[in-house]
């Protein structure tokens, strides 16, 4: 029996699907339940709303924690090829063109609060994973980047394109690729707009686990149960993180006002190439549909 066929609570919203377990202390986020109708698998707005809607659903408080109890969410995707392709740029790009800092910060701070929950793992008594199966792609592989492990099947493009229209990525990926890589590295990751297969990530360093298509979601499992073996000593290691390896909201949001005065001042050509990279999302994505 699969990991899917065992978790039988299950929660529907129009761009996510959720399975749980019984007990509630496994949680399988599927991205993009909308690729079917032609969506494109990108943070669109309707996304996030239902994936901070069903996260602040599952998010404790202090008290009603309980000593010992390891609770995991995996983040994945139901779009057949991609885990996601980053930002919403048709939205970037009309914000841009009207001048609209306002409304193109408040995009930037909602994505900010949704890495940095993930990173502090929902107030401390969860670990998340990432699933990547698919393109990861900008802001998709930002999000990928701020889970605690982060699991990927061979073959899976994953990169930071940014740089084609003249932006960086600019809701995490520096400050978390700095913990996993060198400061440099990661600089160098960011200008050249590196897209590469899954594999030369795990060999810098960068996904934690690598394995065969078709084989994540049994690893993923395998990941949860080990973890559950040792469930105070998890709990711990994610207080230990947070002291010794921090990534600050103030941090992430200082870096993200960057990224709007940067994208703000954007030309026409740079507007142009953000355009077309949304009608090729959205071939490709009305092609998957109809297959």
């Amino acid at each position: 029996m699969s990991t899917i066929e065992k978790l039988h609570r299950t929660r529907a919203y129009p761009t996510l699907r959720v399975e749980s377990d019984p007990a509630g202390d496994t949680h399988w986020m599927y991205m993009h339940n909308d690729h079917t109708q032609g969506a494109r698998p990108c943070f669109r707005t309707e996304l996030m709303d239902d994936m901070w809607s069903f996260l602040n659903s599952i998010t404790l408080r202090e008290t009603q924690r309980q000593s010992g109890r390891l609770r995991h969410v995996v983040l994945a995707s139901s779009a057949p090829h991609a885990f996601n392709l980053g930002g919403d740029l048709q939205l970037f790009s009309q914000l841009i063109r009207a001048n609209d800092r306002e409304h193109l910060l408040a995009y930037a701070r909602r994505c900010v609060e949704g890495v940095h929950h993930f990173h502090t793992g929902l107030g401390g008594d969860v670990r998340t994973i990432a699933l990547i199966q698919g393109d990861a792609l900008g802001g998709g592989l930002e999000l990928a980047l701020s889970c605690h492990t982060i699991v990927a099947e061979e073959g899976a493009e994953m990169g930071l394109p940014e740089v084609l229209f003249g932006l960086f990525p600019g809701m995490g990926a520096y400050s978390f690729l700095c913990k996993r890589v060198t400061p440099q590295l990661a600089e160098r990751l960011i200008l050249e707009g590196t897209i590469a297969p899954a594999e030369e990530w795990h060999r810098m360093g960068v996904v934690d686990i690598l394995v065969p298509k078709g084989e994540g979601e049994a690893a993923v499992n395998d990941v949860i149960r080990r973890q559950q073996r040792a469930p105070h000593a998890h709990l711990a290691m994610n207080a230990v993180r947070g002291i010794g390896q921090p990534v600050g909201y103030d941090e992430l949001m200082g870096i993200t006002e960057v990224w709007v005065d940067t994208a703000l001042a954007l030309g026409d050509k740079a507007l142009r190439t953000m355009e077309r990279i949304v009608k090729a999302q959205e071939r490709r994505s009305g092609t998957e549909a109809a297959a």
